[in-house]
């Protein structure tokens, strides 16, 4: 999508003053909220991983769940598409011009080469999963992130998306980890972004949101949360 691109690529005033014209325009308030949310999925798609003097006890060297750029980007995009669907015409303008900003400043603000990086998954990752059968790719994708692969469980749920399978099961099976596992706080939002953001975003570009959702579980796997053991125990399950 152009716009989402354009936004991505610009200046917080700049990616402001885009959305505002093109509100003037009469670009649907749900439009754009799409693109920029498609915005803030390309930061945590293209994000490399925590480096040596970014790992902390929890988020290892290559991991993006917690507070990475893209993450938040992304928590942050879907927070104004909501308050612009519950404002007022001028408050809902004011959030989506505040959600452009956002979104192009998390890209500056905290470093990295966004623009030169590549996207997961990759062609070439793509590629590898030749694997057809939904259960089986499901599998897959659940020991990809119990071996915390971030590419191959993305690349697979890729697949799986490219295969126009339901979605239901995807949700499923990364829901099981976003209850259980600590995600530095992110887990169970970040989930409930995807969920919303898949539903209101058109299908053609609908399963980014779960490709970084599968890289995200991956990467949060083995923290277990706090409480989930007390918890189960309670529950009887």
């Amino acid at each position: 999508d152009a716009t989402s691109r354009a936004i991505f690529e610009a200046t917080p005033d700049d990616a402001a003053g885009l959305a505002a014209a093109a509100l003037a325009e009469g670009r649907a308030p749900a439009d754009l909220g799409e693109a920029i949310s498609l915005a803030a999925n390309q930061l945590l798609l293209r994000d490399p991983g925590r480096s040596i003097a970014e790992a902390r006890p929890g988020k290892a060297i290559g991991t993006v769940h917690g507070d990475s750029v893209g993450l938040h980007a992304s928590d942050s995009a879907n927070a104004w598409r909501n308050l612009a669907r519950a404002g007022t015409p001028r408050n809902t303008y004011a959030c989506l011009i505040l959600g452009a900003y956002q979104a192009a400043l998390d890209r500056i603000a905290r470093g990295g080469d966004f623009l030169t990086w590549t996207p997961n998954p990759t062609p070439e990752d793509v590629a590898k999963v030749t694997e057809t059968d939904p259960v089986k790719l499901l599998t897959q994708a659940d020991e990809a992130i119990r071996a915390q692969d971030q590419t191959k469980a993305c690349a697979t749920v890729h697949r799986y998306g490219a295969l126009v399978l339901p979605a239901r099961p995807v949700f499923d099976l990364l829901l099981g980890y976003a209850t259980t596992e600590d995600g530095a706080l992110h887990a169970e939002k970040y989930y409930r972004t995807v969920v919303e953001e898949f539903a209101a975003t058109r299908p053609t570009f609908r399963w980014r949101h779960l490709d970084a959702l599968a890289r995200v579980t991956a990467s949060e796997y083995g923290q277990t949360a706090a409480g989930i053991e007390e918890a189960s125990k309670r529950l009887g399950v």
